[in-house]
């Protein structure tokens, strides 16, 4: 779906909340601070933005909190509760907002203090195949060139990505199609135009590309025990190229 100026417009009112997030729950990051820490901050910018929560009572069973945040093996939807960050963890954090029933979301991963450099490969390979991904959104492209370009930058590193999870248009909707793979799926998809939104989110392991299901029903960790990275923003399709609606 084509979004309007006007629809855009509040959409980046949301992606400036969840901004507003992003960085206030990472300069909480630190030993000793608890995921149920973060969501508290990611609640409190939410409430004094005026804005609504779209992860909260999300699904089923209904995600019981504002953010997701997914440690180490942890490769997307982990529940805030009682872990501890320690030193040398990553940790994922995913969130989003709702502005006069317009939806933003994006997540980002960042070190625990000092981190190994696998895992600090891990982290700039994935963040660089967001953008690898976020430069093919122009009018006319196809929507699979979006995951090509993922793929080809996560590979070259060493790394594998998920193909069970995967982006998504977003608008009216935190989830809308069509989905926006990370990778390629053998065919380039429909063409990309101005006005359409997506939220693109390459899901990096350090190891195999297999997931595995927690018995919470959400938490999704990598299936050899293997470090993972998640970097996201929600992108708009313009006649300039791609504007990111969830940057500061």
């Amino acid at each position: 779906m084509r979004r309007s100026a006007e629809e855009i417009a509040k959409m980046r009112r949301a992606g400036r909340v969840v901004a507003e997030m992003h960085a206030k729950t990472r300069e909480a990051i630190r030993p000793g601070v608890t995921t149920a820490d973060l969501d508290r901050i990611a609640r409190d910018v939410l409430d004094r933005r005026g804005a609504r929560s779209n992860f909260l009572n999300y699904g089923h069973p209904p995600f019981p909190a504002v953010i997701c945040s997914s440690p180490n093996d942890m490769i997307v939807h982990g529940i805030p509760g009682p872990y501890r960050l320690e030193e040398g963890d990553i940790i994922s954090v995913d969130c989003g907002a709702i502005i006069e029933g317009y939806h933003g979301d994006a997540a980002y991963t960042a070190g625990v203090g000092q981190v190994t450099p696998e895992a600090e490969r891990l982290l700039d390979a994935t963040e660089r195949s967001l953008w690898a991904g976020i430069a093919e959104m122009r009018d006319g492209k196809r929507l699979n060139d979006i995951g090509r370009a993922v793929q080809q930058v996560a590979e070259a590193a060493g790394f594998s990505v998920v193909r069970e999870y995967v982006g998504h248009a977003i608008g009216t909707s935190m989830h809308e199609e069509p989905q926006v793979p990370n990778y390629w799926p053998g065919a380039p998809g429909p063409k990309l135009r101005t006005g359409m939104v997506f939220a693109v989110e390459p899901m990096v392991n350090a190891g195999n590309a297999r997931t595995r299901t927690l018995d919470d029903g959400w938490s999704v960790v990598t299936d050899d025990g293997s470090l993972s990275a998640h970097f996201e923003h929600t992108i708009a399709i313009t006649d300039d190229g791609a504007e990111v609606l969830t940057l500061p």
